[in-house]
């Protein structure tokens, strides 16, 4: 399994502040709760995303559960960015690529229970024992709150995604590709998206009109 870099955007102004808007917006718009920190974070995530060659080769690209297994038997600093590597890279990819996993036969519930266990292994590290308490939102742990609310910001993701793929759909083949993600999302935003385009998707066959 490997990720995919964003869709074509404008890298050129502050993407830190891109993301930012992108990743508040989509949780005004869609009722998501999470704390400053684990929106800073995954603002993080996403502009590393957008720049792939800064990524580590390795993330996704090898069996889940061995990558898993490889991070917990490290240590210190390894194990630190063995974990992290694999927290994000789940999170990215099921967010913006579920369908594509979906449609490969792969189990996502499996994947983003991985993706958590990752996250929570280093918020036992960092924090000891206590780090696998219960999320506390007074006492902000951003890698506890990522493995426990890991569905939700997968979701988070996936509407960013929806928002960057319809934003950057201008020629054909954009279209295209655009039409391809609402098969396997059936987002109403993304089918907005298209109908502004002149296409309408019909959700009984999955055809075009």
């Amino acid at each position: 399994m490997s990720g995919s870099p964003l869709p074509n955007i404008d890298l050129s102004g502050n993407i830190l502040e891109f993301f930012q808007s992108a990743v508040g917006d989509a949780m005004s718009h869609h009722g998501f709760e999470a704390t400053s920190a684990a929106q800073s974070y995954l603002v993080g995530v996403l502009a590393d995303y957008a720049r792939p060659d800064q990524l580590s080769g390795e993330t996704l690209s090898r069996p889940l559960t061995l990558l898993l297994d490889e991070a917990m038997h490290a240590s210190g600093h390894e194990r630190f960015e063995r974990l992290r590597s694999l927290g994000d890279g789940v999170l990215y990819v099921s967010g913006f690529f579920g369908g594509h996993l979906e449609n490969r036969g792969v189990e996502l519930d499996y994947v983003r229970t991985l993706g958590a266990r990752a996250y929570d292994a280093l918020s036992i590290m960092l924090h000891g024992a206590a780090g696998s308490a219960a999320f506390d939102p007074a006492h902000p742990d951003v890698f506890r709150e990522l493995a426990v609310k890991f569905a939700m910001f997968v979701d988070l993701l996936s509407r960013v995604a929806d928002t960057l793929f319809a934003n950057s759909a201008r020629t054909d083949r954009a279209i295209l590709e655009l039409y391809e993600r609402w098969l396997k999302t059936r987002s109403t935003s993304l089918a907005s998206a298209l109908s502004a385009r002149g296409v309408v998707p019909l959700r009984g066959d999955g055809t075009l009109h």
